[in-house]
Order: structure tokens, then sequence, then C-alpha cells
């Protein structure tokens, strides 16, 4: 889930026609993870094909990138490594939560309760080892670069916005932004028309830009303060201080400056603070990477989604001409106009 600083970072809608000509370093996690949510039947039961193989990443990754690529941006992916010790409980927590959900998600398919059933199995998703390589794989088919990070997707991409190797970052997460992300895009993966929960209206998901340095200036802070924000609220790193949300830790910090001003005047204490801001500001990275958008592989491409996966030959074939769209823009473009 990361770090919920939404009530204080103002961001601006955008088209995805706005990142014509720009590439993207997307966290593969977090979009994996939307897709096995978001992409489901009524009942909740993700896709399969004919052997029982979930396909909802397979389907939502192929898919949402060929629309992507189709408005002229280039996408490249990073998925994590290890993540830090300090993430151990955030981990068993997140596990703990997916197998209560899928608990739940059965029970209300008993019950004959579908609309609590879809919100259980999507609480319930996992995503495992060998859906990562899939998709990686169908990545590569595809001609998109993937990078994988010694230790948090969200830091590698962020490092990479931050170094120019890409225009910006996109993940859900407000992550993005501590770990120093000059532009973090939020909702590249799941625009169009989703359904409110517990409520039968549909909203429309645009993609929203937010710039860092905006953020520092209207708020008045710098973006350590922003660090120490999110340590008093609480990160996958550390539970933060009870009933202090973003608001109130933005006041501590801009009255007091400091974490450690804040916990001395206000009398308590933040286990392992320092190395949590370090995880923000020094994170393990990479530069062993390389962005190079190669041609499609459609003959590839036809039989991991068709002949492996089941999916539609004339839907995947007509996919597969709008990626050939996509080589055109850019073979028009000089490799400066990406960036």
């Amino acid at each position: 889930m990361g770090v919920d600083i939404s009530d204080i970072v103002e961001s601006n809608e955008i088209e995805l026609n706005d990142l014509r000509g720009k590439s993207v370093a997307i966290d593969g996690y977090n979009t994996l993870y939307q897709f096995l949510s978001i992409i489901r039947q009524p009942d909740g039961t993700p896709l399969m094909d004919k052997n029982g193989h979930i396909t909802s990443h397979i389907s939502g990754l192929f898919y949402r990138m060929v629309n992507i690529m189709e408005m002229g941006i280039k996408p490249a992916f990073v998925f994590d490594g290890k993540p830090p010790e300090l993430k151990g409980r955030t981990v068993l927590e997140r596990i703990e939560r997916r197998e209560r959900a899928e608990i739940e998600w059965k029970q209300a398919i008993e019950k004959g309760d579908m609309e609590k059933a879809r919100i259980m199995s999507q609480q319930s998703s996992k995503l495992t080892k060998d859906m990562v390589d899939e998709s990686k794989q169908l990545l590569s088919l595809m001609g998109i670069p993937w990078v994988q990070a010694p230790s948090e997707g969200e830091a590698q991409a962020a490092y990479m916005a931050l170094k120019g190797n890409v225009y910006a970052s996109a993940s859900q997460d407000f992550d993005s932004l501590l770990f120093g992300t000059p532009r973090l895009i939020r909702n590249l993966t799941i625009t169009g028309k989703r359904k409110v929960p517990k409520k039968n209206i549909y909203k429309e998901v645009k993609p929203e830009l937010i710039e860092l340095n905006n953020v520092l200036n209207s708020l008045g802070i710098t973006r350590e303060q922003l660090i120490d924000i999110g340590i008093l609220i609480g990160t996958d790193f550390n539970e933060g201080i009870k009933n202090v949300g973003p608001k109130k830790a933005l006041k501590y910090v801009k009255t007091y400056g400091s974490l450690e001003n804040i916990m001395k005047e206000l009398k308590f204490e933040i286990e392992n603070y320092q190395e949590i801001r370090n995880i923000f500001i020094k994170p393990a990275v990479t530069d062993d990477f390389a962005l190079e958008w190669k041609d499609i592989d459609e003959k590839g491409i036809i039989n991991f989604m068709v002949n492996l996966h089941d999916f539609s030959e004339e839907r995947v074939i007509g996919a597969i001409e709008k990626l050939k769209e996509f080589k055109k823009i850019r073979s028009q473009k000089s490799i400066d106009q990406w960036f």
C-alpha cells in the first residue's frame, strides 16, 4: 500500500495523449496486482485458460500496454528485488490479509453475495514468481524493456526518472515521491470507467501527474521533511504514530522542523527512523540496465497469447497491428524526442 499522503498532495489530471513521445518507468509489481485485482468475473473469479492457469495479469498487461503504446508512449517496467529487512512485517501482514480475504470471498459466494465476493476476491490477489516470469516474457515479446531492481521497484523507477533515463515513474503509491521521482504518474494502467465499491455507479478514472517540486513548494517543505511526514503516518517499513495523519504530520514538521525535534518535543520515539530515512534517501538501485524498445515478435506473441493461454486470435492479431503502428511512430522520431 505504501505511504498515504493523498490528503496533502495535489495532482493534475492529464490525458494519455499528454504523454505522447515520452518514456515512463512503470512499477511492475504494483501494476500486476492491479490487473489481478480488477480483471475478474462477476463473482470474483480471475480469468483463466483452459488449464486453470490464471491469466488476468497477462490480459491486463498485453492490452493495456498496446493502448499505451498506440498513444505513442514508451513504457519500461521495473520489477522488485529483495525487500529491505524492515519491510518484513508489512509483507507478513499482506499475506495474512490476503488469506483472510480469500476465506471471506468463498463464504460470500456460498451466501450468494456477489458484491462482497468480488470485493473480497480483489483483496485476495496473489502475485507469484511464475506470474512475474510470464509477464517479463510477454514484455520481451512486445519489445518492451524491463529492469530488475536490486530491491524496491519504486525506488529504481524513481532513480531512472531522476537521472533522466525516463520522463516519469508510474505507480499508484506515493512512495515514489519519497524516493525522489521528479514526476509521478498515477492511474496510467487503470484509466477508464471503474465501479464504485458497494454502489451501482461508475466513475471515470484518468491519469494524474504529480510533480515533486510543485508538491514541496506548495507545502513549504523539503523532500527530507516529506520523508519525515511519511514516517510519522506510517510506511511499508514502520507503523507510524497513532492518530497522526498527513495533515497533522505536516503541521508537526512545519512547527518543529525535523523528526528528531518532533520526537523530543512530543516525547515519543520511532524505532529505526534513521534507517527508514536512508531507505528513501539512499535506496538500493542499479545502473546496470539498458532501455531499448525492440521490434515485436509477432509469432511469439500469438503463440504465447493464443496457443498457450487461449486468448482470442482475432483480438490478439488486432492488437499486434496497433503495436506495428507504434513502431512506425517510433521510427519517425529521433531518440532525443522521447525524453
